[in-house]
């Protein structure tokens, strides 16, 4: 007879138990039918995760013990577990049929592809299955045929793997490896919510407290409390996207529960509070009567009270307002798309730094998570898929327990050993549902990315749709609506949208003058008129936008100026051209063309591109502006500010280079140049390539005659305009200090704007950082 478990669809991440150690969502299935000399069975799918270590995909690593950590949880080998031992599947015959039945025995919609010859590392031990024939409809692997358990002249070189489609069958099964007296069960809970119930809580955003309730059969069951810890509490406001529980008003609600009748879910939890979600967690003894009916004799429907991050908090209770980010932050997320993710930095001896992905799971990743007042992690993210960071890497081998107060708390090394930035880890945090994607839609587009932007607004006592004036009108405006919707960056803002034709009922123009500032989770956080003003009106003005998953992150070479800074003096008759481009100072028109010179200080640029998407001029090229005097195009006509300031911060000299040739001048390896503008060709920056402007080429340069000899800053803003859309326009500045002396220059301390601690960077703030205007 064979015994049915159903595992949780979220792997443990223990390094001390190898069934939940291995794999990313291991999941038991059903036995089939077995020849009569195999009397038992158990059989487990598990995607081993592409970030094994030591198995081949990611190099010469071997961490063996730590195979199956997560880099991404729908890829990975397909390995099985029969007769109490793991093996792998060979890709002889195998075809996107079987990978859509792993796929769905995993709990995943479909699969998307499979990769033959161990592209996810080489298995260990037995090759269970061969030569695996499957039309797609089966119930599991174990169904479609093949040469047998065990049959195989396989090697693991032929290890298949697979990867699945990101969207989830609903529902996930629980831990039932407690209950080893109840067999043929199948524990599946479709659903879990916070409910309300005092009067306090019910309109309030985000639901904070409340039973816990979970969905089975359609039905919304209720927990009993008897055996229920503050250590499950964690773990469901953890899911929930609040870093911590709190205690609440137990005789209230027992005051409350006494006067109603409940419908109870069969089993209790069993939690460790280090688990990412209640599915991981073990199921506790069954609480049904002879009947069949659950009861909760003695107790109550439980409850949990969780503690909303400041940045969640409701306005209206200040109590609320714990400080989970502490005020000078240790840990930081960059470069993600959507409030909650990013790249995991650390500042440690006051300069910031990434952490390596050797080691990196979800227990660890829960403690950043929580750190910065999210819930716990939805992903433990490996190999700089959210795009690579510059500068140290301060952590390796990080190794939380789950219950640290921040990421330096936890044991981690600082021995690097071949970490490198490709190795940067990230993650993907729970939040809070606000609801603030039900606030403002796209209308009229093409996909689901892009269209005439309305929002939803209260007029008159009522809620109507209307569209919104795009009136100044930007890409940072753009990222904010695309963050609120979910659907990642924005890829362009547009001022008129007659093309995208809505609904005429939603032509009124709701929303005008809207600044953003690039860090808001909804477009109504920006800042707008408090009464509407829109003289072009909505209609074919309405604001639009346009998104994308992925976006570009440009980052300057601090260290390439700092080392290729020099002074010339260049006769006037040589500058004409670049005087024609604005790239003197304005008193060089009054200098004789025949015996005068200009003092110039000059350096080079390496601006590189560490997104995820090639750095594009906004326009294409049938819009390029020739400029005949330098026989070139420009792709842009503003690329980046060269600034001098005084030491009060008021500009005293500048500078700036329209981008005539954006290319690829080198690349990472493993990356390709694709950008090159001989012959009139694209311009761009790849992915993991950089672009060089040459300190000897024109307009590479501030016009420094008229300054006095001193003490200065030196600053560069790459995009200054944010004409294209990046994932992170903080690391566009640079700063240096800048020592001129009558003969000779000195730049030095030259970094990215927000590499070191706020007490190190206030060396360098000071009023009119930001101002434009030469005094």
């Amino acid at each position: 007879m064979c015994k049915k478990r159903l595992f949780s669809a979220a792997a443990r991440l223990s390094p001390g138990e190898a069934l939940y150690a291995r794999g990313s969502f291991p999941r038991k299935v059903s036995c089939q039918q077995l020849p009569a000399n195999q009397p038992s069975c158990l059989l487990i799918l598990s995607l081993l995760n592409s970030a094994d270590k030591g198995l081949g995909f990611w190099g010469d690593h071997s961490f063996p013990k730590w195979r199956g950590q997560k880099r991404k949880h729908n890829e990975g080998r397909v390995e099985v577990f029969y007769n109490g031992e793991w093996g792998t599947v060979c890709d002889d015959d195998f075809t996107i049929h079987a990978a859509h039945v792993v796929c769905r025995q995993l709990g995943y919609v479909e699969a998307v592809s499979w990769s033959p010859a161990s592209k996810y590392g080489k298995g260990e031990g037995r090759i269970w299955l061969d030569n695996v024939h499957c039309n797609g409809r089966e119930a599991s692997l174990a169904v479609c045929t093949s040469n047998g358990w065990g049959v195989s002249d396989c090697k693991h070189t032929e290890d298949v793997g697979v990867v699945c489609s990101e969207k989830r069958i609903p529902g996930f099964r629980f831990d039932d490896s407690l209950l080893n007296q109840i067999e043929n069960m199948n524990i599946q809970v479709e659903d879990a919510r916070i409910r309300p119930i005092l009067s306090a809580f019910r309109n309030r955003i985000p639901v904070t407290e409340g039973y816990v309730e979970v969905k089975e059969g359609g039905i919304w069951k209720r927990i009993c409390d008897r055996n229920w810890t503050t250590k499950n509490s964690r773990v469901v406001c953890g899911m929930f996207g609040f870093p911590s529980e709190k205690k609440y008003n137990v005789r209230v609600y027992k005051m409350t529960a006494a006067r109603r009748k409940h419908t109870y879910w069969a089993y209790s939890m069993d939690c460790t509070g280090n688990e990412a979600h209640i599915s991981s967690c073990k199921l506790g003894n069954r609480i049904s009567t002879a009947s069949g009916n659950a009861t909760c004799e003695n107790g109550m429907p439980a409850v949990v009270s969780c503690y909303p991050g400041r940045a969640f908090a409701p306005g209206s209770h200040s109590g609320f307002r714990k400080a989970f980010q502490p005020e000078f932050p240790l840990v930081r997320l960059k470069g993600g798309a959507k409030i909650g993710e990013g790249r995991i930095e650390v500042l440690m001896n006051g300069e910031w730094g990434t952490v390596c992905d050797d080691q990196w799971n979800l227990v660890s990743a829960s403690v950043v998570c929580r750190e910065l007042g999210f819930g716990s992690a939805k992903e433990a993210i490996m190999g700089a898929r959210l795009g690579q960071g510059m500068g140290p890497i301060h952590v390796t081998e990080a190794n939380c327990k789950g219950f640290e107060k921040s990421f330096t708390d936890c044991k981690f090394s600082t021995q690097l050993g071949s970490c490198t930035h490709e190795e940067d880890a990230s993650v993907r945090c729970n939040v809070p549902a606000m609801g603030f994607q039900n606030q403002i839609r796209l209308s009229g587009g093409r996909t689901p990315y892009e269209g005439r932007v309305e929002v939803l607004r209260e007029l008159n006592g009522t809620l109507k749709w209307g569209t919104v004036c795009s009136d100044k009108w930007g890409t940072i405006e753009a990222m904010v609506v695309c963050r609120q919707l979910g659907l990642g960056y924005a890829a362009h803002a547009f001022q008129e949208t007659w093309y995208w034709y809505g609904e005429t009922s939603t032509s009124d123009v709701l929303m005008s003058g809207t600044k953003c500032s690039g860090t808001e989770m909804a477009l109504s956080h920006c800042r707008h008129d408090t009464h509407v003003f829109c003289p072009r009106g909505g209609g074919r003005f309405a604001a639009g936008v346009s998104c994308t998953e992925t976006a570009a992150d440009l980052v300057l070479n601090a260290k390439e100026v700092e080392y290729t800074s020099y002074l010339e003096d260049r006769p006037m008759f040589m500058l004409q051209c670049a005087l024609e481009e604005n790239c003197l100072a304005s008193s060089a028109v009054n200098t004789s063309i025949s015996t005068g010179y200009r003092r110039l200080l000059r350096f080079s640029s390496q601006i590189h591109n560490n997104g995820q998407a090639d750095f594009r001029p906004k326009s294409g090229r049938h819009s390029w502006i020739w400029h005949d005097c330098h026989r070139h195009y420009h792709s842009m006509e503003v690329f980046t500010h060269y600034d001098l300031l005084d030491l009060n911060g008021t500009k005293v000299a500048e500078g700036h280079k329209a981008s005539f040739c954006l290319e690829d001048s080198e690349c990472l390896d493993g990356f390709q140049k694709q950008y090159e503008c001989a012959n009139f060709g694209e311009q761009g920056i790849t992915v993991g390539c950089w672009d060089v402007y040459r300190h000897d080429i024109d307009c590479q340069w501030i016009d420094i005659t008229d300054l006095v000899p001193g003490e200065y800053f030196f600053r560069i803003i790459v995009n200054p305009n944010k004409e294209v859309a990046e994932s992170d326009y903080s690391n566009n500045i640079m700063k240096c200090k800048c020592k001129y002396e009558l003969h000779r220059v000195w730049m030095y301390n030259c970094h990215i704007a927000d590499a070191f601690s706020e007490e190190i960077e206030e060396q360098f703030d000071f009023n009119g950082l930001l101002n434009n205007q030469v005094s």
